[in-house]
This record gives C-alpha cells, sequence and structure tokens, in this order.
C-alpha cells in the first residue's frame, strides 16, 4: 500500500471513530427514547405513526433519487477539483430541492388524506389525528430535503466530526421530545409529530450555519445552468428506479401489514426497524466515511485503489454488521423484554429477519456506491431496481394466500442476494471490476464467517437452561465468539494488522 493510500486509510479510520462516537450516543439515546414514545403512545398510536409516516417516505421514491444525484455531483465535482462548477452544482442542488418540496407538498397531501380516510386500517376517533400526522410529516420530510445540500458537502469534505456533532444534537432533541409528551397539553399524538418537525427544523438550520461558514461551494445565488440540470435530472430520472424500489420494499410492505394485520403488527414491524436501525448504523457510519473516497477516487481515475476499497469495505461492512447482528438474533427475545419489557406480538421474529436483510444488504453498499460513481446507471437501475420491484408483488401474493406478515422480510432476504450478483455484473460491464474475486474474496468469506459465527451460539441456545443470568451469559459469549471468528477467520493478514495498529494507536500502545 502506497503512502497516499495509507493516508486514505488512516483518514476513513479517523472518520470511522468519529461516527461511531456519534452511533453509539444516539444508539443509546435512539433505542431510550422509542420505549418512552412507546409506552407514551400506546402500540396502536405508535403504528398509526408509523404508518401515516410511511405513507409520507413513500415520496421519497421522488426525492431519494435527486437526493443520490446532489450527493453524487458535489463529491465527484470535488475530487476532480474544479471550485467553480462546485459551487453551481450546489445552487443548482438547492434550486431543485426548493422546486421537489413543492411537487412532493401538492402530491402527498391529496394522496395522503386518501389513503387515511379510505384505506387505512384505524378506529374512525383518531382519524382527525392521524391527519395532523400527516401535515406535520410532511413539514418534516420538505424540511429535510432542504438540508441534503448541506449533508452531502459536509460528507463529500469528510467533515466527520461536525456530522457527529449535529447528529447527536439531533438526538438529544428527539429525547427531549420524548419526556415532553408524557406531559402533552392536548392529543399526545398530534404533540409528538409537531415536536418532532420542530427538531427537524432546528438541525436543518444548523447545517446550514456550519456549511456557510466552512465550504466555500455553500454560498448560495440563483443559477440557472440547462446543460447541468438536464444531466442531474437525467441521472436522478433512472436512479429514481431503484429508489423506488427501495421504498416500495420497505414502507410498501409496512402498508401491506397494515392492510392484512392492522396497526398493532405495524408497531412491532415499526419497533424492530428501530433496532435494525440501530444495529446498521454501524455499518452506515463505516460506509459513510468510505463512500466519499470511492467516488472522489474514481473521479480522479484511480480505479485500482477503488477496485481494492470496494472489497476491503464490503467485508468491514458485513463483519461491523454482523457483530452485532448475530449475538441479537440468538437473543432477541431477552433484549426486546429488557428494552420494552412489554413486547409486542411478532416483534422478535421481525427483529431476526430484519437483521439478516440488513447484513445481506450490507455486501452490497460498496458496490452502489461505485456503480453511481460511474455515472452509467440507466442499465443498472433497470436490472436491480425492476429485481427490487418485485418485493411487493410477492408480498402481496403470500399475504393474500395466508402467510405470516413476516414474510414481506423473507422475500427481501431473498431478492437482496439476486440484486448483489446483478449490481457486480452491471459494475463488472462499467469499469472492469473482476466477479471472480469478489464471490471469492467477500462472497465466500462472508458466508463463512457467518456459518461460524452462529455455530457457537445456536448449539448454547439448546445447551443453556431458561433463565435470565443464562440468557445474559449466552449474550456475552456469543459476541466474543462472533468477535473472534471476525477476527481470525475473516480478517486477511494485512487487514489484522491494520486493526491492531489502529486499536494501538487510539490506545496510545
Amino acid at each position: 500500500m502506497n503512502a497516499e493510500n495509507l493516508h486514505k486509510g488512516r483518514r476513513i479510520a479517523k472518520n470511522t471513530m468519529m461516527l461511531y462516537v456519534r452511533m453509539f450516543v444516539l444508539m443509546l439515546v435512539g433505542l431510550y427514547t422509542s420505549r418512552v414514545v412507546l409506552n407514551a403512545l400506546g402500540e396502536t398510536d405508535y403504528g398509526v405513526y408509523s404508518v401515516v409516516g410511511g405513507v409520507v417516505a413513500m415520496f421519497s421514491m421522488i426525492s431519494g433519487a435527486l437526493n443520490s444525484a446532489v450527493s453524487r455531483f458535489i463529491t465527484f465535482e470535488l475530487g476532480k477539483g474544479e471550485p467553480v462548477r462546485l459551487n453551481k452544482v450546489y445552487c443548482t442542488s438547492v434550486n431543485i430541492q426548493l422546486m421537489l418540496g413543492l411537487i412532493v407538498v401538492l402530491l402527498a397531501e391529496p394522496i395522503g388524506l386518501w389513503f387515511i380516510e379510505n384505506k387505512m386500517t384505524i378506529d374512525a376517533a383518531r382519524i382527525p389525528a392521524a391527519t395532523w400526522v400527516l401535515h406535520f410529516s410532511l413539514l418534516a420530510f420538505v424540511v429535510n430535503l432542504m438540508s441534503v445540500p448541506q449533508m452531502a458537502s459536509i460528507t463529500a469534505h469528510e467533515k466527520m466530526s461536525a456530522y457527529a456533532y449535529i447528529g447527536i444534537l439531533d438526538g438529544l432533541l428527539r429525547l427531549g421530545v420524548a419526556f415532553m409528551i408524557i406531559r402533552a397539553p392536548f392529543d399526545r399524538l398530534v404533540y409528538y409529530a409537531m415536536l418532532m418537525a420542530g427538531v427537524v427544523l432546528i438541525v436543518r438550520i444548523t447545517y446550514g450555519i456550519y456549511c456557510r461558514i466552512h465550504f466555500a461551494e455553500c454560498r448560495y445565488r440563483f443559477v440557472f445552468d440547462r446543460p447541468l440540470v438536464k444531466e442531474m435530472f437525467s441521472f436522478a430520472g433512472w436512479n429514481f428506479i431503484g429508489v423506488t424500489s427501495g421504498v416500495l420494499r420497505d414502507h410498501g410492505g409496512n402498508i401491506l401489514v397494515n392492510l392484512f394485520s392492522g396497526p398493532v403488527v405495524n408497531a412491532a414491524r415499526g419497533v424492530a426497524v428501530q433496532l435494525n436501525g440501530a444495529v446498521q448504523s454501524f455499518v452506515t457510519n463505516f460506509m459513510t466515511a468510505v463512500n466519499p473516497q470511492i467516488t472522489k477516487s474514481y473521479a480522479a481515475g484511480d480505479t485500482k485503489y477503488v477496485f481494492a476499497l470496494i472489497g476491503k469495505s464490503s467485508r468491514m461492512s458485513f463483519y461491523l454488521l454482523s457483530l452485532m447482528a448475530i449475538p441479537i438474533i440468538f437473543n432477541a427475545n431477552l433484549l426486546l423484554q429488557i428494552w420494552l419489557k412489554e413486547v409486542p406480538e411478532h416483534t422478535t421474529l421481525f427483529v431476526q429477519l430484519f437483521l439478516m436483510f440488513a447484513m445481506s444488504e450490507s455486501l452490497s453498499l460498496p458496490l452502489i456506491t461505485a456503480m453511481l460513481a460511474t455515472g452509467r446507471i440507466r442499465n443498472y437501475q433497470l436490472v436491480v431496481g425492476g429485481i427490487q420491484l418485485l418485493n411487493l408483488p410477492l408480498s402481496y401474493i403470500f399475504l393474500k394466500l395466508g402467510a405470516i406478515p413476516e414474510i414481506t422480510v423473507v422475500v427481501a432476504i431473498a431478492l437482496s442476494h439476486i440484486c448483489l450478483f446483478a449490481r457486480l455484473i452491471m459494475f463488472s460491464r462499467a469499469s472492469g471490476f473482476s466477479v471472480p474475486e469478489f464471490v471469492k474474496g467477500v462472497y465466500v468469506n462472508a458466508l463463512k464467517v457467518a456459518v461460524s459465527a452462529a455455530a457457537v451460539p445456536l448449539v448454547i441456545s439448546f445447551v443453556l437452561p431458561e433463565g435470565i443470568w443464562w440468557s445474559i451469559l449466552h449474550l456475552g459469549v456469543s459476541l466474543f465468539w462472533t468477535a473472534g471468528v471476525m477476527f481470525f477467520i475473516g480478517c486477511g493478514k494485512e487487514d489484522r494488522a491494520f486493526l491492531l495498529e489502529f486499536i494501538g494507536r487510539r490506545t496510545g500502545k
């Protein structure tokens, strides 16, 4: 590894550590916050908030495509080192987000109201509250849209300390909201939705102030560059297929669960999603540190480093997630009882399946970033997006045939593996990336690690007697065994040397 790439690797490690500080704070705060909110709202209202928020989030199929375009173009131009065009991209991004916010409001308001009044499984007395949740969720959604160019600038510059501190502020504000709704002056569900919209607004203002002070390109001026707008919309238009398929998989599945099983099961699914999000943040934070280097290195023409980084970051993403996911999968019921006390039915199986899905998806994350960096995404999105779009009809068919609500996640897991190989083939055609090397060095390695890591926890689950202390012992053994498998079986000699060096620098040894 040359000196420049070694420096890049150390920067990834440093930024990852900052993001993990953010993650641990947010995970502790988030898990406690969701428990307080669930107890304050009750299972039914918590499920209503989850479903209505999902209806609004469905419109992220429109915004998500453009958000990815904004992030890719800002990071790509920063990698090319053209400050004038970088400012033009930033200003164009702000204009696009403003226009998009207006479109989302005009579409989501009537569609959301129609769904609440005609399709949603809900007590008629709670329809007015659900309507207010829709209004405030839309406000928060639009405000979040306006944060995208600032967040893209922070991650492109790899200023993860700022990203971490603002994220912690967000988590603490949400914790404050959780305590405030206990003494709500009016309907708790409406009050909660209103306060959450206020949190989003405060965070948006903070992002704007930081970026204006630290980044020269974040000086807004009205710009209308027709070729640039056309280029960004063309990229976003094809990316729309992939984003839509992901939204329909996640939030469409939630709506299907509501239609077939009701809001109480939605509450169980919502709790599982919350826990899965906390665990998945291990990978999200790592990839937040890695993604800018993949895009900027590709823009600079350093494909050799990009290919090496894809393989290493895919393995590390899987290991980081598995380190937490595998022990939780075998001890989900214990952890949910400690966390929630009263665990909604279906929650345990939802948690286990969502974690398995996240483990599968973690292998694809660097490939997605690399493919977007190429800009050649038309055929990629048609193929991969088309496969992901099968989630909704297949789930509907199984539910119609009488399957349990968890089948929505089982379908997602199966299609996730198919999508991984589709991504590999498409990226190989676009860049010359070696599919056999990835399959041998990443996919087969991940399967070997997963089976080895799960073997001992599985045996222990049959041997140990029931009881909370035995369960805690099982959790501890599972965690240490999984960590050992990752280090000695999953990591190669170079990976182990890097980890030991990094830990030594952080501990001063």
